[in-house]
């Protein structure tokens, strides 16, 4: 039974170090900024790999008061393609350290 504590021990040290990286990989995807364009690059969007909207950069030529509704459709593109990029890489970080398991718990 003495056996069956020590492999626990390690099973708790493995998931407490895959903690540790998952919370620096965080750390580290928060620095990472990602963009989105559309319209040729008249908008474009920011987000970090921890997929938070950073800022939205928008051309003085996208902007037409007679038509909200393009440039709405802009935005909404430009963030869209950058939310999936940061997704990409926050997905394939994420796997680097859980081999590809989809761990709950994680924070991910």
């Amino acid at each position: 039974m003495a056996s069956g504590f020590g492999d626990m021990q390690s099973l708790l040290k493995q998931a407490q170090d895959m903690q540790r990286r998952m919370q620096e990989t965080t750390r580290l995807l928060s620095e990472h900024i990602l963009e989105g364009s559309s319209g040729g690059g008249v908008v474009k969007a920011y987000v970090n790999g921890n997929q938070e909207l950073q800022s939205i950069k928008i051309d003085k030529v996208a902007v037409d008061p007679e038509d909200v509704d393009t440039l709405e459709d802009l935005v909404t593109t430009a963030v869209r393609q950058a939310l999936a990029a940061a997704k990409d890489v926050r997905d394939k970080e994420t796997a680097k350290i859980t081999g590809g398991m989809n761990l709950p718990g994680l924070g991910f």
